[in-house]
């Protein structure tokens, strides 16, 4: 009896999934579409396209998840864990690597479009390949700038930089000596984080820091191009005092106050944070975004751009790339770009006149555009350990005067090395 019951009950599940799958098979496909958008316009621009595509696609729809910045790389680690990834992931070049070599990311490269494989530049692709695949679709970067306070700078006279005509690294520390005094500064760092911040910018000066050998194996040397921008960093804020040691540890928020109240002429941050400025900066206050400082290699700059993967474990890999498509044709990418106050990857995008605005500082960040390549770290395994157990604390206190050059170089190359070969045997 318990037999026969048994067996009506398997069979009754087996009816029962038949038929759900009849369902989901005559029925429209779902897609999770996971955004990390928090700003209000670019959540705006998110949710407004996810309702043009599922107005015009019948047979497949999307459905907007809310993610965050703060908490991702453990959620989605979690998520691929459990099998409950969504379909379409938002997230930073950055932070793809262990997931790309993981197997929680589909290779992208036989599901992409030839328009958009063709609009978007090789060097931008690049920071999403890993190995012999592509597992992300970068489209929105943000250059470093300074925020200068347009008032304090045309008092003091001093040579305003242009993308064109920019200051070298050896100028602006001039530049924020003349500009400091009476307990006002020329400039500030708020390095918070300061190892991204760094090594971006000293590609400027030719600085590589991570080294690729013949057989893959990658070694840090801090050579003389890398030590440019740290120099001068460090000079500023503990031989010139023209910049403030109280900020190192702040972030670009935390920073804004004092711009405002005319404590610091400059700031160096992210493209994005125009729109913190806009939305906090008192009335009349006057500010001009400027290019970053220029060495050897002019304005080279690294970035991770934010990026769209597919779950591997995603069964409508197909349709999850026809909505990126959809999301990142020109005139959309420019819609994102203009939501998250950033600079979109594309090329025809990029021509968008919206971008090429003096206002708010739009077409200094785009004449940037074709300085911004892959951030050093981008392909190296092990750089998340390497950053925060060496990088950040070394860097920290070499800026805070506690170490000199030389004991930052050691701890960067002997204890740096330690760990990236843990992760390459």
């Amino acid at each position: 009896m318990r037999a026969r019951i048994t067996t009506a009950f398997v069979v009754l599940l087996l009816l029962l999934a038949g038929c759900a799958s009849s369902s989901r098979s005559g029925g429209p496909i779902t897609l999770r579409f996971q955004s990390l958008a928090w700003q209000e316009e670019s959540v705006a621009a998110n949710k407004e396209l996810v309702k043009e595509w599922n107005a015009t696609h019948a047979d497949v729809k999307v459905e907007y998840v809310q993610g965050s910045w703060d908490s991702v790389h453990d959620q989605l680690l979690t998520s691929f864990e459990g099998g409950e990834a969504p379909d379409i992931i938002h997230d930073a070049s950055d932070d793809l690597a262990d997931f790309a070599y993981g197997g929680y990311l589909a290779d992208l490269t036989g599901l992409l479009s030839a328009r958009l494989k063709s609009e978007i530049p090789q060097r931008s692709w690049e920071t999403a390949a890993f190995g012999k695949g592509v597992y992300g679709v970068p489209f929105l970067q943000e250059p470093r700038v300074l925020i200068a306070n347009t008032v304090w700078l045309a008092k003091s006279g001093v040579r305003i930089p242009t993308p064109e005509h920019p200051w070298t690294w050896t100028e602006f520390r001039q530049v924020t000596k003349e500009l400091g005094g009476d307990g006002r500064y020329g400039v500030a760092w708020p390095l918070k984080e300061p190892v991204s911040a760094t090594l971006n910018l000293s590609l400027s000066a030719g600085g590589q820091l991570f080294h690729r050998d013949a057989d893959g194996r990658v070694t840090v040397r801090f050579e003389a191009a890398d030590q440019v921008v740290p120099r001068t960093i460090h000079d500023q804020v503990d031989i010139d005092h023209s910049a403030p040691g109280s900020t190192l540890g702040s972030g670009g928020s935390d920073t804004l106050p004092g711009f405002f109240g005319g404590k610091y002429a400059m700031v160096p941050l992210g493209f994005s944070y125009r729109q913190q400025i806009v939305q906090q900066a008192p009335k009349g206050f006057d500010w001009e975004v400027l290019p970053a400082p220029a060495g050897a290699d002019g304005l080279a700059q690294g970035v991770s751009p934010q990026t769209l993967s597919v779950a591997e474990d995603s069964p409508h890999k197909k349709e999850a790339a026809e909505f990126i498509d959809f999301l990142l044709r020109p005139r959309n990418m420019v819609r994102l770009a203009l939501g998250d106050w950033m600079l979109p990857t594309g090329t025809q995008a990029l021509k968008d006149p919206a971008l090429h605005t003096a206002k708010y500082g739009w077409a200094t960040g785009t004449a940037l555009a074709g300085y911004l390549s892959p951030a050093p770290a981008q392909t190296v395994r092990g750089y998340p350990e390497w950053k925060d157990k060496v990088a950040t604390p070394a860097l920290q206190e070499y800026y805070s005067g506690a170490i000199g050059i030389d004991e930052l170089r050691h701890r960067l190359e002997k204890d740096g090395n330690l760990v990236l070969a843990r992760y390459q045997r």
